[in-house]
């Protein structure tokens, strides 16, 4: 008899328990699937393919990712060169991109990109965060005999050349940021996402 006693309270014990952690996966699964982003997060944070080939030399275009405009500037022969003059290198605070935190790797170079012909960089001002606006004419009245082209900041004054490098003695004090991004083909890329993150 206790035997029987014995097993039977075995089995309602494991039965309760079984059930019990049943019912508690079942109430834990809702606050567990919280903590996973959003849908709309999840779209926000997507990445972004551009199509070079549609860009005309000379012009950019702005595309949205991360809830940021980046600028996706198609350079001409022209620009490239007016960024590598002597005393455009010395009128810039970084021309090195030293500062490793505004740009991945393989964008630590002059150009800024993995191809010099093709830029892509966050279109926000490291300074107040304001959104500088593209200047490629050279030499404009409001800018001066000095200005190459590149970006200005109405905000403040903040200036930036074709790389986003940005100029000394002005209120920003980094360069523009580069963000991650990758080549898909000859003329397409993807924003948000490089070689090392898809790897």
């Amino acid at each position: 008899m206790k035997k029987e006693e014995n097993s039977r309270r075995r089995f309602l014990v494991t039965a309760t328990s079984v059930i019990g952690a049943i019912g508690l996966g079942a109430v834990s699964w809702p606050f567990i699937d919280s903590w996973n982003p959003s849908q709309r997060a999840r779209v926000a944070g997507a990445a972004v393919t551009v199509d070079f080939s549609k860009i005309e030399p000379g012009r950019q275009i702005t595309v949205a990712w991360r809830q940021q405009p980046v600028w996706v500037l198609r350079r001409t022969p022209e620009m490239l060169e007016r960024m590598e003059k002597t005393e455009h290198l010395q009128r810039l605070r970084d021309p090195d991109s030293s500062v490793t935190t505004q740009q991945p790797d393989y964008a630590q170079n002059v150009t800024r990109s993995l191809h010099p012909e093709h830029l892509v960089v966050i279109g926000v001002c490291t300074h107040l965060g304001c959104i500088p606006h593209f200047r490629p004419e050279l030499a404009p009245k409001d800018l001066g005999a000095d200005w190459m082209g590149g970006y200005y900041c109405p905000c403040h004054g903040s200036r930036f050349d074709f790389s986003g490098r940005v100029f000394k003695s002005v209120p920003a004090p980094t360069n523009l940021v580069i963000p991650p991004h990758r080549y898909l083909s000859e003329a397409v890329i993807e924003i948000g996402v490089d070689d090392e993150q898809a790897g």
